[in-house]
């Protein structure tokens, strides 16, 4: 065996091939909302993707038009859609013609080199790595291979400095990749200059506190919170090379920033650095489809089902509540308590150093980097719904898929037929082309109270938070039946307030919307239906608390849009208890004037959060009149 083959570990689940899923169900029509919305139409109408440098353009080329291929590549094969294959293609035909002799990658000139920062060429080569893996061109191999070795050699005498010093493992994934493919001892090398040139999060955060409540517009990169969402995965990288525990790190640093700067829904706050844990304070979208991405390489790498259900927590709240229904439109930062999405005058900003139209929705609130790169949400959660554990497969993470792929040799079908998170079981359909043997782990959230696995006529109950495993001798049409127990709960937070959940979901009261199309021309870009800006205000009433009894579940029909804010397919229905709660400059305050009632308890239906636009989630506890 090669020796320096056996220095490199091996995955705990390994991703499928693109091609082997087919999402089915509201997975599948989330996608294609999203190919129809602003994400499958950048490459027409923004300029930094349309007109940029990394294809001969002459707008941005730095991460923008990498951002948007590392969600565009995967929709479009997801999809089986020739037509974003051909667009994707131009891209990749456009960025691979440009590679310079010596490998460099990045559309800059040997003069800008010095100072260019090469976080864009760990992203690109990223990005390339996806491209490969779903159209199988045989050109990638050798244009990563050619772009990383000159990286080593560029990097060796000019260190990583500013986001690619911040970022320095996500180059990981690609050199992974591509040791997966051909070992050279250069590669390893790689792997430790790019460690001791980058920031020690291990190290900084194990020793600094980043809690700052009175610093306005304190910016830097160690606080930065889509760094700290990129760095949940830093050590887990590293692990297929050292061996180290691939999750311990991962662990403490989630600890820590849902201690000190946690949501209600489990993320943490950064507009745009860390912000503590008021319910008024935002989080920055691009950090919520990094923290996934975080989660699915933390699952893939280590196996721990915890993992898996951050992955889910995360998308069916945080990400589907940031990009609107429709998926033309999203916001630079979130907010808990979200009563109105208008301008805020910049004296009185409450954000960490954001501007005031961050958290409305629009093309390009605040910064352009989430416009190009919320779009890796999606698609990427849905290559990681099945994975290959080694003995067989494993489902990962929950939602309607369809997979065609090999164990052991022989073609295997397995079907996940689930209205899950809105609904409380899965099917998994097994279809191999011939009797066979192997494993099959289905992953048994740990947020359920309980969960019971039918297969034939047998019944086992499954642990919450573990693997559920299978292994027999599978038949053609075997079934296997998963049903969860879930309880709404009260989430107690820092605040003195608390937010419900039930599994996956949490849940908001929601506010009636008043919405203003914006429409105007900024910097040379063009703001125009349907990728215009939008101005939100609210036309119910939103003051009010959680009243006590047990809150009852009512189900409706799973809508066209699954984030649908007017029709969701799960509420909670339960009293509410008004309250003297007050707004100033477009957010409501932090805490109600009083706990006392100002009125009768109301029975109100609870919407999950992901299907809000405006909204109460962090809520007091009070009795009612």
């Amino acid at each position: 065996m090669d020796k320096n083959k056996a220095k490199w570990k091996d995955r705990k689940f390994t991703y499928l091939k693109p091609t082997d899923i087919r999402p089915k169900g509201w997975l599948e029509q989330q996608l294609k909302l999203q190919a129809q919305g602003l994400s499958g139409h950048l490459d027409l109408i923004w300029p930094d993707v349309r007109d940029s440098k990394w294809i001969g353009g002459d707008k941005e080329g730095w991460e923008r038009v990498p951002y948007w291929l590392d969600g565009f590549i995967p929709l479009a094969w997801l999809l089986k859609d020739e037509k974003l294959q051909k667009r994707a293609k131009r891209y990749v035909d456009g960025i691979l013609a440009r590679q310079q002799e010596d490998g460099w990658i990045c559309p800059c000139s040997m003069e800008e080199r010095e100072h260019y920062d090469v976080w864009a060429a760990f992203l690109i080569c990223k990005v390339l790595t996806v491209y490969g893996d779903c159209s199988g061109d045989q050109r990638i191999e050798e244009a990563v291979y050619r772009a990383l070795k000159q990286l080593l050699y560029h990097i060796s005498s000019k260190t990583l400095f500013a986001w690619g010093a911040a970022r320095w493992f996500e180059c990981m994934i690609p050199l992974l990749w591509l040791h997966e493919r051909r070992q050279e001892p250069w590669m390893e090398e790689l792997a430790y200059v790019l460690e001791g040139c980058g920031i020690d999060y291990e190290r900084l955060y194990g020793k600094l506190s980043f809690r700052r409540p009175d610093a306005k517009h304190y910016w830097t990169y160690l606080n930065h919170v889509v760094n700290a969402a990129m760095a949940l995965k830093a050590r887990a990288e590293m692990s297929l090379l050292t061996g180290e525990d691939p999750d311990s790190f991962a662990l403490a640093l989630y600890e820590k920033l849902t201690q000190e700067h946690g949501m209600a829904i489990g993320h943490f706050t950064g507009d745009e650095c860390l912000s503590g844990t008021s319910p008024r304070q935002g989080t920055e979208c691009c950090s919520i489809v990094e923290a996934m991405y975080s989660y699915e390489e933390l699952l893939s790498i280590g196996g721990n089902p915890f993992w898996g259900d951050l992955l889910e927590q995360t998308a069916f709240n945080g990400l589907a509540t940031t990009v609107s229904a429709d998926m033309w439109t999203h916001q630079y930062d979130q907010m808990t308590n979200q009563v109105e999405c208008t301008k805020v005058p910049q004296e009185k900003v409450i954000f960490s150093s954001n501007n005031g139209e961050s958290h409305n929705f629009g093309l390009e609130p605040n910064f352009g980097c989430c416009t190009a790169n919320f779009n890796q949400g999606w698609p990427k959660f849905a290559l990681s719904t099945v994975m290959g554990t080694g003995e067989g497969l494993a489902v990962t993470a929950i939602a309607p898929v369809e997979v065609e792929t090999f164990v052991s040799g022989r073609r295997v079908c397995l079907v996940v037929d689930t209205q899950y998170p809105f609904r409380d079981t899965l099917r998994i359909q097994v279809l191999p082309e011939e009797a066979l043997e192997f494993e099959i782990a289905v992953r048994i959230p740990g947020f359920a109270k309980g969960a019971q696995v039918q297969l034939g006529q047998e019944t086992c109950d499954a642990t919450p938070g573990s693997f559920y495993r299978i292994k027999r001798n599978w038949k053609k049409e075997d079934e296997i039946v998963v049903t969860f127990s879930f309880e709404a709960e009260f989430v107690e937070r820092p605040s003195g307030m608390a937010a419900l959940r039930r599994g996956p979901l949490f849940y908001a009261l929601p506010i009636e919307a008043a919405y203003e199309r914006i429409e105007y021309v900024r910097d040379g870009v063009e703001r125009k239906f349907p990728y215009c800006d939008y101005a939100i205000r609210p036309k119910s009433e939103w003051g009010y608390g959680f009243g006590y009894g047990e809150p009852k579940v009512v189900y409706e029909e799973l809508p066209a849009m699954p984030f649908d804010r007017e029709k969701p397919p799960i509420m909670l229905e339960m009293e509410m208890v008004p309250l003297d709660w007050r707004k100033e400059d477009g957010m409501c305050r932090e805490r109600p004037e009083s706990m006392e009632p100002v009125g009768a308890a109301v029975r109100k239906r609870l919407y999950p959060y992901g299907s809000t636009t405006l909204r109460m989630a962090e809520m007091p506890k009070v009795t009612p009149q």
